[in-house]
């Protein structure tokens, strides 16, 4: 399938496995009708998610064909998962994916969930004021700790900006595994060790892991 993954193969693939699966569409901004692809996904095929990715979509997420995907997910309650943040791709523009670009969006949309993938690294101070910033923001931590120094600042500025709790986890599926993302979170205060550094509260990355992600995002 490449990297354009249809919908109905996600719903197929979901419906084998409808005790422990969630299945998320995404719809591309630049076709005319992706509003109506929307609904498809939703109301025929049962997916209950929206994952978008503006800096591969080439749609920043100020476009006017952007925003009318998220009025209509907002209308069907859905959450949305975004990638906004860096990428290795070289044909993309980075000026579209800096956090900062959905701050209009929180505003104008307010009972969107929108949880923002990988922290929006490298922007992750600038993902953390926005979920602090806008009640229905929320973060993951997936694909953050391959990089462990940025892993444990992360956890330290969310913790100093009061966040923790918006922090879901995520494990970058294939890529690893939800253990080893869990193994390392529970791993992250050795960079402290020995030092004066400030650790992480144990019972926070035990809530990191537990939280409700499901609850929170209204599709529990």
């Amino acid at each position: 399938l490449g990297v354009l993954v249809p919908n109905e193969y996600v719903a197929e693939y979901v419906a084998r496995h409808p005790d422990r699966l969630i299945g998320f569409c995404s719809v591309d901004p630049q076709d005319f009708d992706a509003v109506d692809q929307l609904d498809h996904a939703v109301q025929t095929l049962g997916l209950r998610g929206l994952k978008m990715g503006p800096i591969y979509q080439n749609v920043a997420p100020t476009d006017s064909r952007f925003r009318r995907i998220l009025k209509r997910a907002e209308e069907l309650r859905i959450p949305m998962l975004i990638h906004q943040g860096t990428t290795f791709c070289a044909d993309v523009s980075l000026e579209i994916a800096n956090p900062v670009q959905l701050q209009s969006c929180a505003i104008e949309f307010p009972r969107l969930p929108v949880v923002i993938a990988h922290l929006g690294h490298p922007w992750i101070n600038e993902t953390l004021v926005l979920i602090r910033k806008h009640r229905n923001l929320y973060s993951d931590i997936s694909a953050l700790f391959y990089r462990p120094w940025q892993f444990y600042n992360a956890l330290v500025t969310a913790m100093e900006y009061g966040v923790l709790h918006k922090l879901l986890m995520g494990s970058d599926y294939p890529f690893t595994t939800p253990q080893q993302t869990m193994d390392a979170l529970r791993a992250v205060n050795r960079m402290a060790e020995n030092t004066n550094l400030p650790r992480i509260p144990e019972a926070a990355i035990e809530a990191m892991i537990h939280r409700d992600t499901l609850d929170l995002l209204g599709i529990g």
